[in-house]
């Protein structure tokens, strides 16, 4: 039985926005039926171009967004029926890495203050015992406890990211959301930040779904792969079936696209259009207005998920 830490169930997420001079609302369609199983232990990565709502789906999972129907079960427990207490335990078994690690850390508040938060909100530890992990903690994202009496302002991009880490570490958390974590950094400090999480995942023996579009950060780092598009999942299997056969024509363009530096020229496949605006969805198949492979019945019908192998699906009428 495998031992699932997260399981998604026929997930859904609308918002509705103003048109306008032209009055009325439209609802945007950010994630479309998503269902998925996290394995715990393992680095699932979701990608895919903006806009495919991977960061939405990364934000409903930790009820960040408001969800319109479907079930997240944390540990068999559903958190989008959680009251606040159950919701508060499932919030120090999850934490979030952002983006942006500048705007993720409060500027007026020194490294130590950041880190305490966290501990004196959700435990009844001691101000000494506190000291303690914050040193721990510091200590294992590579940084020193001199930083802990300084502001945000004071680091580099990449620090800033290890401190964002360290908060998240405190509360010794199963499970670790991270959106884009290497996205805003330098390349040679990207490669850093990706073997520290690496090395924390081993150590902490922690739970990662890892947001990105970097199809080079989800070979390095991730046990399996998800590829969204307009809100759903068109592809999922382990990395090395991703990268070695990849079966969807989005998977296909996504990898194309990634440069190749031996010198051997690949074929590429580019996209036709750019994403269709997901508060006008297209009929069938999402993809086919973009797709060089369609055919009639992809602009008809939505297909369903095709087994390729016990860890490899495909949602395409190619393989039907």
């Amino acid at each position: 039985m495998i031992d699932n830490l997260l399981e998604i169930k026929d997930l859904y997420v609308e918002y509705k926005t103003n048109k306008g001079i032209l009055g009325g609302n439209q609802i945007i369609h950010a994630v479309n039926g998503v269902s998925i199983n996290i394995k715990r232990g393992e680095i699932l990565a979701i990608a895919g171009e903006s806009g495919c709502g991977k960061s939405t789906l990364a934000k409903a999972i930790i009820k960040l967004e408001p969800t319109k129907s479907g079930q997240i079960n944390f540990k068999q427990h559903n958190i989008l029926t959680m009251n606040k207490k159950e919701l508060k335990n499932f919030r120090k078994s999850t934490q979030m890495v952002f983006q942006n690690p500048y705007s993720s850390l409060n500027p007026k508040m020194k490294i130590i203050d950041t880190l305490k938060e966290p501990l004196l909100i959700n435990t009844e530890y001691s101000q000494k015992e506190i000291l303690k992990i914050i040193k721990e903690k510091i200590k294992k994202v590579g940084l020193s406890e001199e930083c802990l009496e300084l502001y945000p302002h004071e680091f580099s991009g990449g620090q800033r990211q290890r401190i964002a880490i360290a908060r998240a570490l405190v509360l010794n958390p199963e499970f670790i959301l991270a959106d884009e974590p290497v996205s805003a950094l330098d390349v040679s400090i990207q490669a850093q930040i990706i073997n520290l999480l690496k090395e924390l995942k081993e150590d902490f023996n922690l739970t990662f779904v890892l947001i990105t579009h970097d199809m080079s950060v989800i070979k390095y780092l991730a046990d399996r792969v998800a590829i969204m598009y307009l809100g759903e999942i068109v592809e999922i299997g382990t990395t090395e079936e991703i990268f070695k056969s990849p079966k969807h024509p989005y998977t296909q363009a996504l990898l194309s696209a990634v440069p190749q530096i031996s010198g051997i020229k690949s074929e590429r496949t580019i996209l036709q259009g750019d994403l269709p605006s997901p508060s006008d969805l297209p009929k069938g198949c999402k993809f086919h207005t973009r797709c060089s492979k369609c055919f009639e019945r992809c602009a008809e019908q939505n297909p369903s998920y095709i087994k390729i192998s016990e860890s490899h699906k495909v949602k395409c009428h190619l393989y039907i």
